[in-house]
């Protein structure tokens, strides 16, 4: 296969990925708590090719860029003031903790609310666990204090402490529909250090102006490398033609 159509081809491959990370950044804008992804390119260049050990290599070989992996960004997002006791926002690097349907899991996603059975939950209907890894229970529909450290107080008494934790290699989270994250089961969790603000949210750390720009980006180079495969294509029964009428 010609060298020109195996680049452009893995270039257009790579921008639909692209595509869809830039997406699904924007698509999640108004979450709160949300980590934007991005994607980390390589290129590549068969070895066989390079090497000059291949009897069939091309003139020059091919280099194939590739996202070779998605990774989060965990910078923090603005903080919003709502006013909701049942709001919690985190400031430092933590995660809420909340019973998934498969096992724990992670989240800065602090826009909790009361759940029926008399304890907070996720937006999504998961009990928020406390630092025993069982759900966050309250004494009725009194009103609650949430502190800094996660203590909820309820008349002036301490009625659980939320589940807030920190990974120190936070690239080994697993990353799940919506806000939440996975820890492997070797990721060791430490204890938290940083701030809970109760009434407050963190917004998304994506920003827009530069997902839309990068859009357009994205989309222009798709139409070159398409360009490119067209008069790659064009090339080679140009090619073909001249076979036939030199033989």
């Amino acid at each position: 296969m010609d060298a020109l159509l195996v680049g452009a081809a893995s270039g257009m491959k790579a921008r639909i990925e692209s595509l869809e990370i830039v997406a699904n950044n924007l698509a999640n804008e108004n979450s709160a708590g949300y980590k934007m992804d991005r994607e980390a390119y390589r290129l590549y260049q068969a070895a066989e090719a390079a090497e000059g050990t291949d009897p069939d290599a091309l003139p020059y070989p091919p280099v194939v860029p590739v996202i070779e992996r998605h990774w989060t960004d965990y910078t923090q997002g603005v903080l919003s003031e709502t006013n909701n006791p049942a709001h919690i926002a985190i400031q430092g690097e933590g995660f809420l903790t909340a019973a998934g349907p498969s096992g724990t899991l992670l989240t800065r996603n602090g826009a909790l609310r009361l759940s029926a059975s008399g304890g907070l939950e996720t937006a999504d209907g998961f009990a928020v666990l406390d630092d025993r890894g069982q759900p966050v229970r309250l004494l009725g529909d009194q009103p609650f204090v949430i502190s800094e450290l996660g203590e909820i107080r309820q008349q002036g008494t301490v009625v659980a402490r939320l589940g807030v934790v920190s990974f120190p290699d936070r690239s080994s989270l697993q990353k799940r529909e919506g806000t939440y994250f996975a820890a492997p089961a070797e990721a060791s969790a430490q204890p938290f250090t940083g701030r809970l603000l109760q009434g407050r949210l963190e917004k998304s750390n994506g920003a827009p102006a530069e997902s839309a720009v990068r859009i357009v980006t994205i989309l222009r180079e798709f139409e070159m490398l398409q360009r490119a495969i067209l008069i790659g294509g064009e090339m080679g029964k140009k090619s073909d033609e001249v076979a036939r009428v030199n033989p």
